[in-house]
């Protein structure tokens, strides 16, 4: 909803397209300048399009934050959040979140903390992290990096792994410092970089097919991979951070130990102050281990290699993780930066100023959920291996109903994967039911304005087929975008309960079935 100050005056938004200043309708245009859009508010036009509402609101300057990210336009995550809303028919393996609820241990947790009158759970805690929740989280990662943690120095605590990336970069960031981001990258990140006065400098993964595609039209999945060559030509003496997210979002790639050796490798062509921030949210979810890191894997996190274990790595990263993604509690919000005190005691320094703590009554049911994880649950050793065989399983329900409809994916015999999104190749089949008039479509929330077939194929699904997915443009640089280098892609979340996964099934059982009847001759049909 938006609330505007107006020359004085409360404006609230109406259904009727309008807003009311002090019970009275004021057409929207009455006051509407030149210049931009407001994320979430759009309309779908007849040929796919999207339009936003208010296009053209300008009203007074804007601050030099507002400015570094550029017109105010729909993002993509407005847009397929605007017709899973609409239309609740669709089955949504959009966005990143479970639809079931935490674990019982973890709901008791919280239960726990907000009755227990003795820790005061309900005021203010230490900004930097509520003690309880830094020393297990000290405990743990003491021994996922076989180091001894400060739980005050070394650990900060912050609203989700958003702030804590977010507060990380403003820590190390000058105007026209560069930072790296492998491409394809989660979408947040380009933004928090400029929002520090840095520099975006995009490092393309590879994309390596597991087979040449075939005459019939058939694509093969494939992996991505990261070259030494392409990282070593992107760094220089500006470069002051690179951002590695393993388990990777959106692709699910797990970077090889000799991929991150490259990464540590290149800190040496960099600013000697530069700093890996290592975005590890998914490292309880790997669920196709490399099958050399049985010797590597830290506590319960089978196949994952904390970035700060290398040698020599430990001073120069800042790891980043949250809650959210492990607990199945995306709305706990809380995240933490754990590195070497020089380094957190900047974040410290940040904390008190942006919302002083994080909230005390999550902190504190985290801090009872943690040890109670490493117990056994629902018949396995831990919670994390529960965790890990169920989005397995979730995983190949998945994989099957992408595959028989026609999109190619990941071979997870041979390519490790974590996390809960399969990054899924648009194969010809499907590509060929796609209306013409939808491709190149305007649509303001796709980048550079038009819908390429990623975003155009993502929106006819939802609308026409019930099944919404997320293109895979927005996780591109713009200008490779518009390459067309994402145009074969989509992002695929199978973080969902079985039902919806099998709905999802269904959607796309019709979908390959309406091209096997138009394709098939008359006397089939």
């Amino acid at each position: 909803m938006q609330i505007l100050v107006f020359l004085g005056y409360w404006l609230l938004p109406d259904s009727t397209n309008a807003f009311t200043i002090l019970g009275s309708p004021l057409p929207r245009q009455s006051f509407l300048q030149e210049k931009v859009g407001s994320a979430g508010e759009t309309d779908a036009g007849t040929n796919g399009s999207v339009e936003p509402r208010n296009k053209n609101l300008h009203i007074g300057g804007v601050g030099e934050a507002t400015e570094r990210l550029g017109p105010l336009i729909p993002t993509v995550w407005s847009a397929f959040g605007r017709l899973a809303q609409e239309n609740d028919k669709i089955v949504n393996l959009g966005q990143g979140f479970p639809d079931w609820l935490p674990p019982d241990f973890a709901i008791q947790s919280l239960v726990e903390a907000v009755q227990d009158s003795a820790q005061s759970p309900h005021q203010y805690t230490r900004p930097a992290g509520h003690p309880n929740l830094v020393k297990q989280l000290a405990r743990r990662y003491s021994a996922h990096l076989r180091k001894e943690i400060d739980p005050m120095l070394e650990v900060a605590v912050t609203v989700g792994a958003s702030q804590a990336l977010f507060l990380s970069l403003q820590t190390l960031i000058k105007p026209g410092d560069e930072v790296v981001l492998f491409e394809p990258f989660f979408d947040l990140y380009e933004n928090q970089v400029k929002l520090a006065g840095g520099k975006p400098v995009f490092v393309p993964l590879t994309f390596v097919p597991y087979d040449v595609d075939d005459d019939n039209g058939v694509v093969s999945g494939g992996e991505w991979i990261l070259e030494r060559k392409t990282l070593m030509n992107a760094v220089n003496t500006k470069t002051k951070a690179i951002i590695l997210n393993s388990p990777h979002n959106p692709t699910g790639k797990i970077f090889t130990r000799g991929e991150m050796e490259f990464v540590a490798e290149a800190l040496e062509l960099t600013d000697p102050e530069c700093v890996v921030l290592s975005d590890e949210v998914y490292k309880y979810i790997v669920h196709a281990p490399p099958k050399e890191r049985a010797t590597e894997e830290s506590l319960f996190c089978r196949g994952h290699v904390h970035f700060a274990s290398l040698p020599g790595m430990w001073d120069k990263t800042i790891t980043i993780s949250s809650a959210g993604k492990t607990f199945s509690a995306t709305g706990w919000q809380v995240g933490w930066c754990v590195g070497p005190r020089h380094l957190i005691a900047r974040i410290h320094q940040l904390l008190p100023y942006v919302q002083f703590c994080a909230s005390t009554v999550i902190q504190e049911a985290l801090a009872r959920s943690l040890p109670r994880a490493d117990e056994p649950y629902e018949g396995y050793a831990s919670y994390y291996d529960f965790l890990r065989e169920e989005y397995t399983r979730k995983r190949d329900m998945l994989v099957t109903a992408l595959r028989d409809s026609g999109f190619a994916v990941p071979d997870y015999d041979r390519t490790p994967g974590g996390g809960f999104f399969i990054f899924a190749r648009i194969g010809k089949s499907i590509a060929e039911q796609l209306p013409p008039a939808r491709l190149f479509a305007k649509n303001d929330a796709a980048p550079g304005g038009i819908a390429r077939q990623d975003w155009a194929l993502c929106q006819w699904m939802a609308e026409e087929h019930g099944f919404l997915c997320i293109p895979s443009s927005p996780f591109f640089s713009k200008e490779r975008a518009q390459q067309g280098v994402s145009d074969e892609f989509v992002r695929v979340a199978f973080c969902k309960t079985d039902e919806t996964i099998q709905a999802a099934a269904t959607a796309l059982s019709k979908l390959k079935s309406d091209h096997t009847s138009v394709a098939a001759p008359a006397c089939f049909r």
